[in-house]
């Protein structure tokens, strides 16, 4: 049986992950609960730390670490509030995100898994 990690690699690819990550803050800049979260000056460097990560931890790229050492997720996001409504609509609009760049259902559901479990990690109300 494939790993996530394998599934993304062989169906989806970089490509397709910068694909996602893009449609991903299309959504998020005009989203009203989560978007006010981003500075206005950092969209493009938001875009690429998520589109790096996704990268390090799907593909095994090492860019990421590269530029930022270890994710320590948590820590980057404590200067936000997270809690149930904001971890819900990130999740909602990276699922709109995989619908709209054609990610095939089965990894969909895979990583509507990973991204839920990520996002919940991050709650921090």
């Amino acid at each position: 049986m494939e790993t996530l990690e394998q599934r993304v690699a062989r169906e989806v690819g970089p490509e397709g992950i910068a694909a996602m990550v893009a449609a991903f803050y299309a959504k998020v800049r005009v989203d009203e609960l989560i978007g006010p979260m981003y500075p206005d000056e950092d969209w493009e460097g938001a875009e690429e730390r998520l589109r790096d990560f996704l990268k390090f931890r799907l593909l095994g790229d090492p860019t990421y670490t590269f530029k930022r050492g270890h994710p320590r997720l948590r820590m980057r996001h404590a200067g936000f509030s997270i809690g149930e409504a904001e971890r819900d609509r990130w999740v909602a609009l990276m699922s709109s995100a995989m619908l709209e760049t054609e990610v095939p259902e089965e990894v969909r559901v895979m990583l509507d898994a990973f991204f839920l479990q990520v996002a919940d990690f991050m709650r921090n109300e």
